[in-house]
């Protein structure tokens, strides 16, 4: 077997293994995760993610072993923006605390194969029209300049977007929880819960997030193996972070701006990466690049925090700059 066949099958293992773990021992049907469990189950998915980025090492090398690292902490990054919209989801639809972890699971499940299907597609255009790259440079730079200069926060609400709109035209729906069931009969007619629903929702969600991550992590690798273990590590690691978080993740206030300072140099490296590479090698390149995302991000994080402990106002910190 090459060293790239061994990396899957070991992925593949560890993924099934992993998901067996966390899905049999971790987590109980209908059951309330504490911040304890969710920090267990955080520094596990953490700790398999960092296991596997030293087995790539060992087995692949060195510079693809920190891009995948590179890639799976702009993915993870990137999470958190997730998380916020899924809390708000959640909110809207006003889900018990007991179900959250169940239809959580599913969403993710139908989330990654959604990224599976979505990386597939993107990699063979890629591989195909080459040019596309600048497309998706482009793309990174503008999505990073807006919203690194924005300034209005545009209240989400799940029951005004699109996707809810069609499936409510599309499906007969149900204005409650079915006491946790997907799908429910009254008056003999089959009718689909708010859980239904929801779990649509982040799958959906999910994928409108993969139009940015997918081709930052581009950006960082064109290796399909980074891409697709980045993804999916980071992807799975959203259950956890989610019951971590979502107390706290009102309180990353300019995590926004970190992420957009990296969206921008990764597009413009993307953009300039054949003057670049005049100058600077790919190994070198690459522990740049883990450097302006480890920076930028922990940075915004840790500035965040900061400015919350000062106890300024919400005008000040709002004209603040990062």
């Amino acid at each position: 077997m090459t060293p790239d066949q061994i990396t899957y099958t070991v992925f593949g293992v560890l993924l099934v293994l992993a998901l067996i773990f966390d899905l049999g021992l971790l987590s109980k049907k209908d059951q309330t995760i504490t911040i304890r469990q969710a920090l267990y189950q955080t520094f596990f998915w953490v700790a398999l993610a960092l296991g596997f980025f030293i087995f790539m090492w060992s087995e692949n090398g060195q510079v693809l072993a920190f891009e995948y690292i590179s890639a799976y902490l702009m993915e993870w990054s990137l999470s958190i923006d997730n998380i916020f919209v899924f809390i708000l989801i959640f909110t809207s639809f006003s889900v018990k605390s007991q179900y959250i972890p169940r239809v959580l699971l599913i969403g993710i499940m139908m989330a990654i194969v959604f990224r599976v299907i979505f990386i597939t597609v993107g990699v063979a255009l890629v591989d195909r029209f080459s040019w596309i790259l600048y497309l998706f440079g482009a793309f990174l730079v503008y999505t990073g300049y807006t919203m690194f200069t924005s300034t209005e926060e545009k209240e989400y609400d799940p029951h005004e977007t699109k996707i809810f709109r069609f499936l409510n035209k599309a499906l007969p729906l149900a204005k409650h929880d079915g006491d946790g069931k997907f799908v429910v009969t009254e008056n003999g007619k089959r009718l689909y819960t708010s859980l239904f629903v929801v779990v649509i929702m982040l799958a959906a969600i999910d994928l409108v997030f993969a139009l940015d991550s997918i081709p930052a992590v581009m950006g960082i690798s064109r290796d399909k193996m980074v891409i697709y273990t980045s993804n999916i590590f980071a992807v799975l690691g959203l259950r956890s972070l989610f019951f971590l978080l979502r107390g706290a993740v009102s309180k990353f206030d300019y995590l926004q701006q970190g992420i957009a300072i990296v969206l921008v140099f990764i597009g413009v490296k993307m953009l300039a990466e054949h003057w670049i590479s005049q100058w600077v090698d790919k190994q070198t390149m690459v522990f740049i690049s883990l450097g302006v995302i480890l920076v930028c991000i922990s940075g915004s994080i840790f500035y965040s925090i900061f400015i919350n402990k000062k106890g300024l106002p919400e005008d000040v910190k709002d004209d603040s700059v990062l």
